[in-house]
């Protein structure tokens, strides 16, 4: 890990209910509640123990911005957010009181209603059985990337936009995915990168694209007969939808499921828990 200092709203409040408690030290946590160490208070904010201060000002600012993440370099806290002029998009941080999510465009990378970033991702692994060589079709935060390292022996994640991996950087949750050497990035349309990949390599495919309306060609036949042709046979390819419950959810899952089978996967079903749905070779 990095020396990262990053903090939202739910690690400023906290810290302000201590602002009269001049001397003493308290657990603060720069890492969006991954860790802890110890702070100290003053009449300015919350000494740290490489002397730099956690202003009561800025503190109370990033309690005002609910919907975002904040990183302190030299003194100064900003919001983290990036536009891309690749997509034209605006990606951010959004906090939960967990892992944050993305936000492309104010569109959340992850369900937050009634669970959390971290909490969807292990439903995803948990559809997955990630092992052997797995390929992570869309990067995002990298969640699924790392959560797939601990299972399988190498994991191949592509990320479109080059904005979007920099808000990784920016991320205390995201680290291990510069940090674990089982975890090999590529920059570019997943569509272009599984061209690049041999025939029955892949021992599992996670695909979590954008949304239909932003990345329609990953939904689209030509795409899941490479997703076939790359599998080993027993393979298995997990692919993140959304909610099959909404009327949208139940329009595109059938026709998910249709090409899917069209193009040769056996054991296509919902996975209702995971918001997907999965495929066998």
């Amino acid at each position: 890990m990095n020396n990262l200092i990053v903090l939202s709203h739910y690690q400023a409040a906290h810290l302000l209910k201590f602002t009269k408690s001049i001397g003493k030290i308290i657990p603060v946590s720069l890492d969006l509640n991954i860790s802890f160490q110890e702070g100290i208070i003053s009449a300015e904010g919350i000494k740290l123990a490489s002397s730099e201060i956690l202003q009561w000002q800025s503190l109370q600012e990033i309690v005002s911005n609910p919907n975002n993440c904040f990183s302190f370099t030299n003194g100064i806290f900003e919001k983290i957010l990036i536009f891309s002029e690749l997509t034209n998009n605006t990606y951010s941080l959004f906090p939960t009181q967990s892992a944050p999510t993305m936000l492309i465009s104010g569109i959340p990378m992850h369900r937050i209603k009634n669970t959390t970033p971290d909490a969807d991702t292990r439903q995803k692994i948990k559809a997955a059985r990630p092992t052997g060589r797995v390929l992570d079709t869309a990067t995002g935060l990298g969640y699924t990337a790392i959560a797939s390292a601990k299972t399988a022996q190498q994991v191949i994640t592509v990320e479109l936009d080059p904005a979007a991996q920099e808000i990784c950087r920016l991320n205390p949750w995201s680290q291990e995915l510069f940090e674990n050497s089982r975890i090999q990035q590529r920059i570019g349309d997943s569509f272009d990168v599984i061209e690049t990949i041999q025939d029955s390599s892949l021992d599992r495919i996670i695909h979590d694209p954008p949304t239909f309306s932003l990345a329609g060609h990953l939904y689209s036949r030509d795409f899941y007969r490479e997703m076939y042709r790359v599998l080993k046979p027993g393979g298995r390819v997990f692919h993140y939808i959304g909610d099959p419950d909404s009327k949208s959810g139940r329009r595109i899952t059938a026709g998910v499921l249709q090409r899917l089978e069209q193009v040769g996967f056996k054991q296509v079903r919902r996975v209702p828990h995971a918001f997907g749905v999965v495929a066998v070779k």
